[in-house]
Formats: structure tokens, sequence, C-alpha cells
């Protein structure tokens, strides 16, 4: 069995599997899980993980990076939660055409 390794960069579909008062774990690829840290769910200031996300929701998440122990770092405000865009990349002036 083939187990996909998340990349960096990458954006993802995934399901919010638990909230914590700290963030979101997401689950995407599969069997594969993340943090959505608090920090990275809205570009403004979010007082509770739920007032965004809920589990079961399904979310857009980007790889961010990865901890010391190899947890997966997602963020889902910089990825358009409608569309999926890499507001990042957008930003960049790095549109892919």
């Amino acid at each position: 069995e083939i187990v996909a390794e998340p990349e960096l960069g990458e954006i993802y579909t995934g399901k919010v599997v638990k909230t914590v008062d700290f963030g979101a774990f997401v689950n995407f690829l599969g069997a594969r899980d993340g943090l959505v840290h608090i920090s990275e769910m809205k570009n403004e200031r979010v007082a509770q993980t739920t007032d965004v996300c809920k589990e079961g929701d399904m979310v857009k998440v980007k790889v961010i990076g990865f901890d010391d122990r190899g947890k997966v770092k997602l963020s889902m405000k910089r990825v358009d939660q409608e569309t999926g865009a890499d507001l990042e990349a957008e930003a960049a002036g790095d549109k892919a055409e």
C-alpha cells in the first residue's frame, strides 16, 4: 500500500477530526493528520477554534512545515477556502495560468 507523503507548500482538502483550544486537527491524504494552529486559521485574531470550524467540516489546508517530531503543520488562512487557491502565490504575483 502506497501512503502519500504530504509535500511542503501543497494544498489538500481535509476533514476536521478534532478541535482543541490551540487549533484543529485535520485528516488529509487518507491517513495523515496535521494541526492547523489557531494563528493559521484566519488573518484576523480567532478567539476560539470553533468560531472557524468544527469537527466534520471539510477545509482546505496548505502544508507549511513539519515539527521536530515529523508532525505536519497546516494553514487554512493561506488558502482561499472557497476555491482552494494558494493566497500566498497570488500575493506574490505568481499566478500560474
